[in-house]
């Protein structure tokens, strides 16, 4: 089946007649380049980047490159595991492969210190998902340099999670009809969705998605400065989340390449303060969009189009993906988290108006959201297990779940604006490995007074009587729960916040801060 090709010929999509959807992308909005004042400002924010932490050391870099290496062997060596386990020749196992993809933002070039690579691993099409999920677990879990190992498969894109030398991998697995996987193969073909089962799609996208948003922008390392802008700036305010219903990496990587396109010219100083000035302005739900989308009139697979598609037009900040099938990838948002993110965005244009008038620094437009003191209410969500792998599994599905529950009181409380936080935290006085919290924050909303509306007492008790059924729904649809995982909603008021969320914030807020430091810098 043309196994040894690594550019794949015609398929599902090129065989079918295939049609171009335009939703009025518009061309630049402006071709003008940095002026003088702009390449001061430029210059600021660049120093205000490395100040930052923002880049990696070359060291951790070249230690990146290591692992990534010492991961696609230990893939290979486990699908010819797999292999010779059922069965196949000698010659069959000598060549099965794997081509390992980091995409998200290590393909990118965006990542920070710290910060996880995702992997897609492309293996053979006799090495199904499962099989290869759990051989690689228990080749991964007899490793010392492997910890906070997990395989999660009831997600949309199932997904094995570990730390390797200490940095977290993120690592995917599409089995393609190919008999030998090329190590040349090539992935941005859409023909390539041909030799994949439907439900891979999902998997390679991620590596798709990330390349098309590095051609159809029309200079990489404007693009790259500003989305490091971006991300940092979503992170100090408290909106770098999908999960729990704001913007996830994609997301900020297809804003910021709009951006660029609507201002080809311009430099990242430029493009920051046009980010906001974009975004402020925009009409939900009018889609960003990077290119026309491109639909198949075979119909395999699902493309995004409000006018065919009930659940498409019930999208609120719709931002879809620039390859086929093209999907809204800010599906989390809500009416609730949009209008806080929309809130953001104002304070952001605010500030870089004062930057540009010469009436304010950058480090005024990255302040942190002070969260803890925003809200006069917040409802906490305790989550405890007996043990910390326990513990792992468990706070992840709720956390996985923390959007439904906004949901949840944004139908049943329509007066109450309810804020979920991005971060979790440990009480100190009980074990980190069996205890962690989450917090949302509650008030009435403002609307025509600008003073702060505390919530009622029959509101309260109707949210905790909300919380009380999303912990029963959440306990109940854990796979894995046992009589010793819990979790538990309580109502604090602002005054009377636990200690350790202040110490801990302390401690986020100066690792944020002082990350330049314990590192060498590339920049």
């Amino acid at each position: 089946m043309g196994e040894s090709k690594s550019k794949i010929g015609d398929s599902t999509l090129s065989r079918h007649k295939a049609t171009t959807i335009q939703f009025d992308l518009t061309k630049p909005l402006s071709l003008s380049g940095p002026s003088n004042a702009d390449i001061r400002r430029n210059a600021m924010l660049h120093k205000f980047l490395i100040t930052s932490g923002v880049y990696e050391s070359l060291e951790e870099t070249e230690r990146r490159e290591e692992v990534l290496a010492q991961i696609r062997q230990i893939a290979k060596d486990c699908v010819k595991q797999v292999t010779s386990e059922k069965g196949y020749s000698s010659k069959w196992v000598k060549n099965a492969n794997v081509v390992i993809f980091p995409y998200g933002s290590y393909r990118l070039g965006v990542h920070g210190p710290g910060a996880d690579i995702d992997t897609l691993c492309v293996g053979p099409y006799n090495v199904r998902l499962q099989e290869f999920f759990s051989y690689l677990h228990k080749i991964l879990a007899k490793m010392d340099e492997v910890t906070n190992l997990q395989t999660i498969l009831d997600s949309y894109v199932p997904v094995l999670k570990f730390k390797f030398q200490g940095i977290l991998i993120d690592l995917v697995y599409a089995p393609i009809y190919f008999r030998i996987v090329p190590n040349d193969l090539d992935l941005s073909h859409n023909s390539v969705l041909g030799y994949v089962d439907k439900k891979a799609v999902p998997s390679l996208n991620g590596y798709r998605v990330a390349n098309k948003i590095l051609e159809l922008v029309p200079n990489v390392e404007n693009f790259r400065t500003t989305l490091r802008c971006l991300k940092l700036w979503g992170n100090r305010r408290g909106l770098y989340s999908n999960v729990t219903g704001f913007l996830g990496g994609i997301n900020w990587a297809i804003l910021v390449a709009r951006v660029c396109q609507l201002y080809p010219n311009a430099n990242p100083s430029m493009l920051v303060c046009r980010f906001f000035r974009v975004y402020t302005e925009w009409k939900w739900p009018n889609p960003v969009m990077l290119c026309p989308l491109v639909e198949s009139n075979r119909r395999r697979f699902h493309v995004w189009d409000p006018r065919k598609y009930l659940k498409d037009r019930t999208s609120v900040m719709p931002i879809i993906t620039p390859v086929y099938p093209s999907t809204n990838s800010s599906y989390n948002v809500s009416t609730t988290t949009l209008n806080i993110i929309k809130d953001q965005f104002e304070f952001g244009k605010k500030m870089c108006e004062q930057i540009e008038l010469r009436n304010g620094q950058w480090d005024s437009l990255f302040e942190f959201y002070p969260f803890f003191e925003a809200y006069p209410c917040y409802l906490l969500i305790n989550v405890s297990a007996s043990d910390e792998e326990d513990l792992l599994d468990w706070k992840g599905f709720v956390k996985s779940r923390l959007m439904k529950l906004t949901l949840k009181i944004e139908r049943a409380h329509e007066k109450l604006q309810c804020h979920p936080c991005t971060n979790a935290y440990t009480d100190e006085s009980i074990s980190p490995a069996r205890h962690c919290a989450f917090f949302m924050g509650l008030k009435r909303k403002k609307e025509e007074t600008t003073e702060e509306v505390h919530m009622q007492t029959n509101e309260e008790v109707n949210v905790l009587a909300t919380g009380a059924q999303f912990a029963d729904e959440v306990k109940g649809r854990y796979p894995n729960w046992k009589q010793t995982m819990d979790i538990n909603l309580n109502l604090v008021r602002r005054e009377e916040m636990p200690s350790y969320v202040f110490r801990q914030q302390s401690v986020y807020m100066l690792s944020f801060k002082q990350l330049s430091k314990l590192t060498n810098v590339t920049k």
